[in-house]
């Protein structure tokens, strides 16, 4: 009886491998599918897209937080 027990246990490992496998492919296409709708978009550290993009005057700010003086004016 031990070797059908191994074999279940080897079973569900290769299985469980198999999940993972997949759900990285769908992780990689996601992010392909970002990358080409988004091009120029470098992906942060954790895998999400960084947005290095400062917000326009249309951005309220955080409630309790001031804006600055020259906030919104673009000069140059």
């Amino acid at each position: 009886m031990a070797a059908r027990s191994q074999t279940s246990s080897k079973k569900r490992q290769k299985e469980l491998a198999r999940q993972e496998k997949q759900k990285e492919k769908v992780a990689r296409r996601a992010q392909r599918k970002i990358e080409k709708l988004l091009p120029g978009v470098e992906p942060g550290l954790d895998g999400e897209p960084g947005l290095d993009v400062e917000p326009g005057p249309d951005v309220e700010p955080a409630p309790g937080i001031e804006p600055a003086p020259d906030a919104g004016v673009i000069t140059g």
